[in-house]
């Protein structure tokens, strides 16, 4: 048996304008397509295509069922928010086919990039990542927090911009609160904050505050939340929101 095609798509962060050509093209040709079930919802299906939800908690199961429906011969999509190589499913998928049969080694595998969310919220409101940055994910499933906590202190040690992914949620309710404490430790009270909410949805929210000032409850999993570096600067426009923006030279 001939074994089909995954594609590991990107469908950015939120409005249909976001999703690439590339990506559009994949989806049109798939037969099945898996994902975590709020992603997949964006998503308008043709009469001869089926989705598979599932819970953001199973990705190495969600892999290993797409693989295998690829191994038999279909076309296959995973679908990931934002793009699939940031936090996201590419990793996921790669690490079964490392570690799975044979037979996932023989399928055709194509990644496509999206528009990530970190890169839509620093769009919304400047250019706050214009300079040398990170991105991080404060989520400590996959990784203990102490290594999160060097992390930081790192990238705030070195003047980096910081982005984080999976800022907070009802199992987490304490750690982007103490990444703000850590933070404090080394970076400028003044040092500008984003709070970059469902960016490109209707319902997009964009909230700038300096770093003594930010709290962890204006964020929740729709969050992105970019800190800038010691040189990030912040400029007021009469009528306008407030551009953020680091200069390529700092």
């Amino acid at each position: 048996m001939s074994t089909g095609k995954l594609s590991v798509i990107g469908i950015g962060p939120g409005a249909t304008e976001q999703l690439t050509e590339a990506a559009r093209a994949a989806l049109e040709e798939a037969e099945l397509l898996y994902g975590y079930g709020p992603y997949l919802a964006r998503l308008t299906l043709a009469a001869h295509q089926r989705a598979v939800p599932s819970d953001n908690r199973v990705e190495a199961q969600r892999a290993r069922h797409a693989l295998d429906a690829a191994v038999d011969g279909h076309r296959v999509v995973m679908v990931s928010g934002g793009d699939p190589g940031v936090f996201a499913m590419a990793a996921a998928v790669c690490e079964q086919i490392e570690a799975g049969p044979e037979s996932y080694r023989q399928v055709e595998l194509a990644v496509v990039p999206g528009i990530t969310a970190m890169l839509a919220a620093a769009a919304a409101c400047g250019a706050p990542l214009g300079h040398d940055f990170c991105c991080l994910s404060l989520s400590d499933n996959l990784k203990p927090w102490e290594l999160i906590e060097r992390r930081l202190a790192a990238a705030a040690g070195c003047g980096l911009a910081m982005a984080f992914y999976n800022p907070i949620s009802s199992s987490r309710p304490w750690q982007l609160g103490r990444a703000f404490e850590l933070l404090r430790e080394y970076l400028p009270s003044q040092t500008p904050v984003i709070f970059a909410r469902a960016v490109t949805r209707p319902d997009q929210r964009i909230r700038i505050a300096q770093l003594a000032d930010a709290q962890s409850d204006w964020a929740d999993m729709a969050t992105m939340v970019i800190v800038g570096s010691p040189a990030t600067r912040v400029v007021e426009r009469d009528g306008q929101p407030a551009l953020v923006y680091t200069p390529r030279y700092a």
